[in-house]
Order: structure tokens, then sequence, then C-alpha cells
């Protein structure tokens, strides 16, 4: 195979450039055939010392031999090679120079090997500045363009591919009007053309702009740029910094137009506050005293009756003298205004009311006539009331009213008022809104989480659920103990992305699915499969019917599968928080479980681990917000959670308050769960296990061990019924299995019978007729038994049977204390 010959182009500060380097060319026997002054002054062999000469001999010390053994196979290879190499200089010292080697072919002879280099410190730093630039113009996501002086594009980053909507192989040449609409490209060049005429850098000035391939949304960019010259003074371009700063902008917009209109109304949704707000805008400026008046269910958030004659609520009161407070009504007093009063004929006529002259007012009196006796005798000379009105609804009156300014209310006032109360009146309703939204949210949560924990043989359950600050809305985040078979148990924890009644929808959804998952017994990991393939149909579903609600992209789950016959507890989890285990003598641990996804990412597996738990130890299912509180980052939460779990012979109410009390903020962003279960094990003698031989013998070699077994038991009763279920299971196993069969007999509240075989077959319940011969057994195993299922493993199946013992009424259920 020839030797590809290779070209090196060389920038400017190349430390390989031929004109500034050491060189040297040897043949294709590694003889030195060329020697340059650079060569000798570096390593100070004269070129009669080495010329003719084979390199090894000259140059290379013998240990370093694997070493130039490896650059000369890359070389031969690729036709060329670059990296640090060690040499011996005239003087016997082992030098490290940098090296770029590339092959070359004279019409006279053969192909000879080109090699410059220099010292490696100085390699080592171009290197380094070549790496720096690459990463600017492939990782950095501000936009970076270099521009020729003619304004063409030389290169650019790939932020700048992504905002122009062109790869970036494609922009050298182009100029900004290929991608920037119109105007606004004429703008940029002109401004950059300056900066190239003065040398006078362009600093974070912000630019509108339209781009062609999206011409439809309006883009604000913060443009950075200087001037590019090499040392003697050329001018070689223009480079730009592009920063789309489009949201920063709008934000900065739009809080400058709240403070124009009334920066201090509406500041929360808070029916009350917005209600104080409005008070204090309005006093001194306008008025000396100001009362605001509620409906009633206003209050409470719901939509308001249009009634004239309603009872309003005083909601807020602001006066500039503390006499004034004094006279008028309380917070919180419930007040019917009496037919003929102004703020009845507000109500009624949803128009405002102007009284210049008080004492002259129809019907003002009548509203307290103790009270009115007070206000005049305090001066109140003037009176404005205002209705709130939002969305065509009244939501109640603002009165205003004046006692130490002697002029009185004018029109001028009037309006003034209006659009006080017009803002805050939107804003009250937003408000009263909001609240009706998140009382229905947290309502529908509610429904949605676990209404009690149920008892479980396996486990001892405590938990805590606290909901979001009412700000923040109600999240995803769930919990829930599900009984299995087996007298297993799962313990799940979950957090869907986002607030609001969508987020707890969603969560109400993935709970449902993790119930009916688990009734189908599937392992940890298969479980977060598929809840992985549901949330991105819940996503796809969103996106098809164009909601414009914001889509739930996925959710985090903790799945945990205990058996107090094993003591063991398969976990996976999906970009969920570890849990952490307790023993029994207070060691804290958060396993290294393997992290999974999250829910939705989709395309990823998930991996289940298995952990061993002696009796009595401490399993902590939570979620992220436990450990996120206060501004804290996630080690720290994590230590907080080790020290408040540290205690074992605490109970599980005490743990519980004890994380609550060292984590939990008291008003969280984020809903937070914790779920803690203390395992409990089977004692041997209430399990019983044997492995048959697949043989005709099995049925009747279980039948005999399963009675004897009950009959040390002391459940001679159900021994019959016991017989028929273990004939039927293990005469099936027979048939449609070619291996062992495993019979287990387990007795807690219940008596379990569980047959285990290598087969996959899935055994169906169907009504057979009168002329079949078989196909009655599972129907027969349904009348007797009061559940039964089947559980697949990788390397078969166990069908399970409970009935009840005598000691539970057959009447009984028993999800009494299995919980479903």
């Amino acid at each position: 195979m020839d030797t590809p010959v290779t070209t090196f182009s060389e920038a400017p500060d190349d430390p390989f450039a031929v004109r500034r380097s050491a060189s040297a060319v040897l043949d294709d026997n590694g003889r030195v055939v060329g020697w340059s002054e650079r060569a000798e002054a570096l390593l100070g062999y004269a070129p009669e010392d080495v010329l003719g000469r084979p390199v090894r001999e000259v140059l290379l010390d013998p240990r370093d031999e694997d070493v130039v053994m490896a650059a000369v196979a890359a070389c031969v290879s690729a036709g060329g090679w670059f990296g640090i190499i060690p040499v011996r200089d005239r003087g016997g010292t082992r030098v490290e120079l940098g090296c770029r080697v590339r092959a070359v072919a004279r019409a006279d002879s053969g192909i000879e090997w080109f090699l410059v280099g220099g010292p490696a410190e100085q390699v080592i730093q171009w290197e380094t500045d070549r790496s720096v630039l690459d990463g600017m113009f492939r990782r950095s996501p501000i936009g970076l363009a270099v521009l020729a002086p003619d304004l063409s594009l030389l290169r650019v980053n790939r932020a700048i591919a992504r905002f122009g909507g062109i790869p970036a192989a494609y922009y050298r040449g182009l100029r900004i009007g290929d991608f920037v609409i119109g105007r606004d490209a004429d703008t940029v060049e002109a401004r950059l053309r300056r900066v190239l005429e003065t040398g006078q850098p362009l600093i974070f000035t912000e630019q509108p702009c339209r781009l062609r391939h999206d011409p439809d949304r309006e883009l604000v960019v913060s443009v950075s740029a200087f001037r590019m010259q090499d040392p003697a003074g050329r001018i070689l371009g223009v480079t730009q910094m592009v920063e789309d700063v489009t949201d920063r902008y709008r934000a900065r917009r739009r809080l400058a137009l709240l403070n124009d209109v009334g920066a201090r109304i509406g500041t929360t949704l808070d029916v009350e506050r917005t209600a104080r707000e409005l008070a204090e805008v309005a006093v001194p400026d306008l008025a000396d005293c100001v009362s605001v008046d509620l409906l009633e269910p206003v209050t409470r958030g719901e939509e308001p009756g249009q009634e004239a004659w309603a009872p309003m609520v005083r909601t807020a009161v602001r006066s500039i003298s503390p006499e004034a407070s004094r006279v008028m009504h309380p917070l919180g007093h419930t007040m019917r205004p009496p037919p003929g009063a102004p703020q009845t004929r507000c109500l009624t006529e949803r128009r405002p009311v102007l009284e210049p002259v008080l004492e002259f007012a129809p019907g003002w009196s009548s509203l307290d006539p103790d009270k009115a006796e007070r206000v005049q005798d305090l001066g109140v000379h003037s009176l404005i009331v205002v209705p709130l009105v939002a969305r065509g609804l009244v939501l109640g009156v603002v009165s205003l009213w004046r006692w130490r300014r002697p002029e009185p209310f004018e029109e001028d006032d009037l309006t003034l008022a209006e659009e006080f109360a017009a803002r805050a009146a939107v804003c009250i309703d937003n408000a009263r809104r909001y609240t009706q939204q998140h009382q229905a949210a947290l309502a529908l949560q509610r429904s949605l989480l676990p209404s009690e924990v149920p008892e479980h043989p396996a486990v001892e359950i405590d938990h805590r659920y606290l909901p979001a600050d009412a700000t923040a809305g109600v999240g995803g985040d769930w919990f829930d103990v599900i009984p299995l078979s087996g007298l297993r148990v799962a313990l799940v924890v979950g957090d869907v992305v986002g607030h609001g009644i969508h987020a707890a929808a969603t969560m109400g959804r993935l709970r449902t699915a993790v119930h009916t998952l688990a009734n189908l017994d599937l392992p940890p990991d298969e479980v977060l499969s598929h809840l992985d393939d549901l949330v991105d149909r819940l996503a796809a579903e969103q996106e098809a019917t164009g909601e414009r609600a914001p889509q739930v992209v996925g959710a985090t789950c903790l799945y945990a599968v205990y058996d107090p016959v094993s003591g063991r507890c398969a976990l996976a989890r999906a970009g969920h928080p570890p849990p952490a285990v307790v023993t029994p003598d207070g060691r804290v641990d958060f396993p290294d479980l393997p992290a999974g996804p999250p829910l939705g990412l989709g395309g990823l597996p998930f991996e289940a681990a298995e952990l061993e738990l002696p009796e009595g130890s401490l399993l902590a299912l939570y979620t992220d917000g436990l450990l996120a509180g206060r501004r804290r980052d996630i080690d720290e939460g994590l230590e907080l959670l080790r020290r408040a779990l540290s205690d074992p012979a605490r109970s599980l109410e005490d743990t519980c308050k004890a994380v609550e009390d060292a984590l939990l903020p008291d008003c969280p962003g984020d809903d937070i769960a914790l779920l803690t279960a203390r395992t409990r094990c089977l004692a041997a003698h209430q399990v019983a296990t044997w492995e048959l031989p697949a043989e005709p013998t099995a049925a009747a070699e279980g039948r005999t061990l399963a009675v004897a077994q009950l009959n040390d038991w002391g459940l001679e009763e159900v021994a019959f019924t016991t017989e028929l279920i273990v004939s039927e299971l293990i005469t099936n196993a027979y048939r449609y299995s070619s291996g062992p069969v495993t019979l287990r007999l387990i007795r807690d509240r219940h008596l379990i019978c569980e047959v285990s075989d290598p087969s996959s077959t899935s055994p169906h319940l169907r009504h057979a007729a009168t002329t079949d011969e078989g196909g009655r057994g599972l129907f027969l195993i349904a009348q007797l038994t009061e559940r039964w299922g089947t559980r697949y493993v990788r390397n078969g199946k166990t069908i399970w049977t409970e009935q009840p013992l005598p000691s539970t009424p057959r009447g009984v259920s028993p999800n009494s204390f299995c919980g479903k």
C-alpha cells in the first residue's frame, strides 16, 4: 500500500510554520538527508554530524523506542503525525519536542519524511489556544460570528447557526441580510461597518430583528462587536457576539408598563392583599380615608351574585389618622347597605357616585346612624363611591372620604378613582379566580392522593404530604402503598414536572397506571418502562389537541417492591432521588441505584437493583422538594435527612416529625411527599416450600405435603379446598411446562398457595361446555378462593391464590388489611 502524501495549512501563529521551526528530512529508510540551521541551533548537531546517518543512532534514546515506533506506525498509515516525542541533544540531554511529520514526494526519489518542530511548551500553548477557540465555536451558548472587511461571513458558531436557521457549514460568504430581514439587517451592518471604520467596539447594544426562517417572530438581540487587526495594523475583519435577549427585553418592558400604570396594585394573587394595596395607593394622594367592601362570595373566591341588596365584607381600610379607623367598620365586618345609601346606589346602577357635599347626600347616614354622627364629628365632608367591576361582574365598592382637605371631590378626582378601581377590580378578580382554581386544584389533588395508607403485614407505614405554597400552585407529587401477591408490597413515590391542575391530573393518571401495572406483578424496571410509554402518549395527546397550557414533559418515579418472605427489596428509579435506608443499628445509607432517565424521555432502559433489608430496617422514599427547600443544595439536604433518620428507636410518627422539622420550610415552593416504611419478616414456620419433579405423581405428592402442613398449622378446615387448588395448579404446571414445579404455602391473615413453573404460558379463565372433558380447573379455583392471579418472572411464572382462614369470617373482605 502506498503511503498517503498529506499537506498542512500553516496559520500565522502556527509553531510548526517552516519559516520559524527546526526542520529535518528523512528518507524512507529513516536516514537524515536534510538538516536546517534552526535544527542545529535547537539541538546542537552540525549537518555533518547527522546527514546520512539513521535517526535512531543520532537523536533517539533506546528507552524511548516504543514511543517512536508508535509515531512511525501512525506516519506510515496516515501519511503524517503530530505529537510530542523525546530526543537527545548533542550533549546527551533528553529534550521533549513538539513535532509534525508529513510525507513528501520528489520526482527524483521515493517518499521522504519532512519534520518540523519546536519546544513542547510552545506547542502545548498553541494547542491550548486552539482548543479554547474550538470550544467557543462548538459549545458556546453565545452566538459568535467572524466577518471579513466586506462584512461577508467567514465563520459562525453553532449558536449562530441555530439562531439563523441555516447549518453552520453554509454561512461562509453569506451576509447578514441573507438570514435577517431587510431594515433590521441594514441597521446591524451599518453598526458593524462603523466598528470597522472607527475601531470603536460595540458593547451590549440591543437590536430588534426578524429572521427569514421565522418572520412572524420579533426578536431582540444584544450585539457586541470589535475590530480584528494584525500586529502591522492591517484590518482583518470584525468579530460579532450575539445573544437572544427577547424574553429579558419583554419582561423589562412589561415591568416599565406596570410601573407607569400603578406598580403597587395587584402585586399578589391574594384578594385581601390587593384590596389593601388599592386603599394604600389612594391614601393620602387622593383621599384621607379609603374603605374597600367586597361582596361576600368574592372573599371566598366564588363567583359573585348580582343582587342589589347583597351583604358585603369590609376587606380593607386605610386612613391618614387612627381616629377615622376607629370610626369606620372594622376589617371582617359584614354589612348589608340599606336602600338609598350611596353604596347601594353604586351597586344597583353599576356606576360611580360622587357626593361633593356629604351633608346633603341622600341616604348616606342610613348606613349606621351612630357611626354617621361620629363621622360628621370627625369632619368628613365629601364622598366618592366607585364600583369594582371586572368581566361585567360587580365585585364590591370602594369608598373614598375627605375631611382634612377642605376642597371637595371633583370630576377629575372621580376619573382618577375610577382608574384605580378599574385596575384593582381586574386584580381582585384575577386573585378571586386564582383562589377558586387553586381550591379546585387542591380538591382534585386531594381526591387523587390516597386518603389513608393501608395497613400491611409486610411493613409499618407512616407518611407526610405538604402541598406547595398557594403562589406556586399545586404540584404533581404522589405516593402509594400497594399490596401485591405473596404478602409483598409496592412502595411508590413520584413527581410530575410542573405545577397546576394539569400536573395534578397527570399525577392521577400516572398513579392509576401504577396501580394497574402493580396488579400485573411486573418487576420495578418494567413498571417504569410502561410508565415512560404512558408519559410519552400523554405529551403527544396534549400536542395533538393544541392545548395552550404548559405541556407535561416528564415525571420522576421511584418504585420499590418488598418481600417479607425473603427480606429483599427490588427497586428501580426514573430520574428520582435515591431512597434512604436505615438499618436497625441506626446506620443511614443512600443506595447507589441505577438512576434511569426521567419518565417521558424515551429510548433508554431502566435497571432494577435488589437490597437485603434486615427486619426492622427503615426505608424512606421522598420527592426532591424535601431536599431542595430553603435554597440549600442537594448534598446539604441529604446530610440533614441523614441526621433526622439516624435514631432507629423512634416511632415512625416521631421520625416523620423529625424530618419535617429539619427539612420542611413553612411555605414550600414545591409539593413534598415523604413515605417511611419499617420492614417486617415472616417467621420461618409461616412459610413452607417444596420442589416437585415434573412427573405424573407431582400432583398427588403436592396434595399430601399440603395437607400435612395444614394439619401442623391447625388448619384442617381448609384442607379439602386447598387439596383441590394444589392438585389443579400442579396438574396444569405439569401439563404445560417441562421443568420442576415449586409449591409454596404462606400463612398469615390468609392462606396463600403459590405454584411456580418455568413456563411462561398464560392461564385463562373460561367456561367449559357440557361436552368438554376439561377447562374447568381455573373456574373452580376462582369459586373456591377470594383472589387469584399470575405473577411472571424472568425464568417462568407463579400462579397464586388467597383463601380466608377460619378466623376470618367468610363475608369479610380481605381488603380490610390489604387496602384494596
